[in-house]
């Protein structure tokens, strides 16, 4: 099988060495050639890199029919909302990714919102507002109840929120937002919405929009900081599965989050092929929606595709070509997986790059077989003296998979493994994981 992978992160790479993984799975020796667009010195281990811009439609879809591509998985949501799905789809070159139409429940924050809506899907109240109406806007500020959260309707490379405490805060945000643009025309219009109390978590639905499948649970920590605090980030870490999602809130979701989902984009006519990415607030024994996202996400990828069972290739092929009917149940691994995200010092603001980062070649295939431990690379390149150096603020998910019932041993194992990485500022969170013992404790 050909595949090409877009994307250059952690998330590409986690895709990338699962795919690759089939190869260990038959007795028959098959070969499964992975290209990978961007990618990144890590990914260069386990695909050819290609020098592509992944939302290039044109580009990515000459170099898909040059090539002969089996399947094109879609890494991150640029390429989506580009509508590089319905490129592909046109050539009849399977993809693992939903069209763009479809694509709008994470590019569109507000139809997000109004498709939630008309298909009465539990979410957060709100309002929209767009720049021509801030009088209506600040207005509205006045008389919400606080905290409130402030949304940025486009894409923000996943940092365009701001929680308000105050009507003081909330008219700061609208000035940064409106004024001074600080996310660009994804901040042409904003949603304010009702602060939900409770935990996050997520869940994620492989599907071929009829059909669909369950992904383990998992809980990412956004903020800087221990303990939840400081500034929100793409993620420094996340754990599999989640306690917090119990088997009646998981039916619940599936109830009434993803079955209706799925039925509201069939009957509007949007195909839906690929992962859906349910964001949720559990609270009080039940689950609402903070967000769709239409790709699986980071660093939430490297600790749920370690625990599926099978080929993760056949499973997403199946759905790009809508027989996922076939593939199902899909199997996963009785183990935990945590992934601890080492960043560069100054993320998510300013920040060097360029160091050299020692330790990864302790790192090999075998130990991964053997324990259980796998680097995948977010941000890295290799100089010409062959080094791996910093090039990004989110640099490594160094993850383990547990395979006894212990997350306390596996979240031991991965920082383990993060200790015996370093380079100049390398900076991580030391409690990843630790809300899953809480929870565990609790129950």
């Amino acid at each position: 099988m050909r595949i090409l992978v877009l994307g250059g992160g952690a998330r590409e790479h986690a895709i990338c060495w699962k795919l690759k993984q089939r190869d260990r799975l038959y007795e028959q020796p098959i070969e499964t050639k992975i290209f990978c667009a961007p990618g990144n010195a890590g990914i260069a281990q386990v695909a050819e890199i290609v020098e592509l811009i992944p939302t290039d439609v044109k580009a990515v879809v000459g170099f898909a029919m040059r090539e002969r591509i089996d399947l094109v998985v879609v890494g991150p949501e640029g390429p989506l909302a580009a509508g590089v799905a319905d490129a592909l789809d046109k050539e009849r070159i399977p993809v693992f990714g939903p069209r763009r139409t479809a694509a709008l429940l994470e590019s569109s924050k507000a139809f997000a919102k109004e498709f939630m809506q008309r298909h009465e899907i539990p979410t957060a109240r709100y309002a929209v507002f767009s720049f021509e109406e801030q009088i209506e806007c600040r207005a509205f500020l006045r008389h919400v109840n606080y905290p409130a959260v402030i949304k940025a309707d486009g894409l923000a490379a996943g940092k365009g929120v701001v929680i308000c405490e105050t009507e003081a805060e909330g008219t700061h945000a609208l000035d940064e937002i409106f004024t001074h643009r600080i996310f660009g025309e994804a901040g042409a219009r904003v949603v304010i919405e009702e602060y939900m109390e409770g935990e996050e978590a997520s869940v994620f639905a492989v599907t071929d929009g009829i059909d669909y499948g369950l992904l383990a649970t998992a809980q990412d920590h956004k903020r800087i900081l221990d303990g939840d605090r400081g500034k929100n980030t793409g993620g420094m870490g996340a754990y599999a599965p989640a306690p917090i999602v119990t088997e009646a809130i998981l039916e619940q979701v599936r109830r009434e989050i993803i079955e209706p989902t799925l039925k509201g984009l069939r009957d509007e006519g949007r195909m839906y092929r690929g992962v859906l990415y349910c964001g949720l607030m559990i609270g009080e024994g039940r689950a609402r929606v903070v967000e769709f996202n239409v790709r699986f996400g980071d660093p939430e990828a490297e600790v749920v595709l370690p625990l599926i069972d099978g080929d993760a290739a056949e499973l997403f092929l199946a759905c790009a070509e809508g027989r996922l009917a076939e593939t199902l149940p899909i199997k996963q691994f009785p183990a935990s997986a945590v992934t601890v995200v080492m960043a560069s010092q100054g993320y998510p603001e300013s920040y060097q790059t360029g160091e050299a980062i020692s330790g990864l070649e302790a790192f090999t295939p075998n130990r991964e077989i053997e324990e259980g431990i796998v680097v995948f690379h977010g941000a890295t390149k290799l100089d010409e003296r062959g080094r791996f150096l910093t090039s990004g603020g989110r640099v490594l998910a160094v993850t383990a998979v547990g395979f006894r019932d212990d997350l306390r041993e596996t979240i031991a194992q991965a920082y383990n493994a993060v200790s015996e990485i370093s380079f100049n500022g390398a900076y991580y969170r030391s409690d990843i994981g630790k809300k899953a013992l809480k929870a565990m404790a609790a129950a």
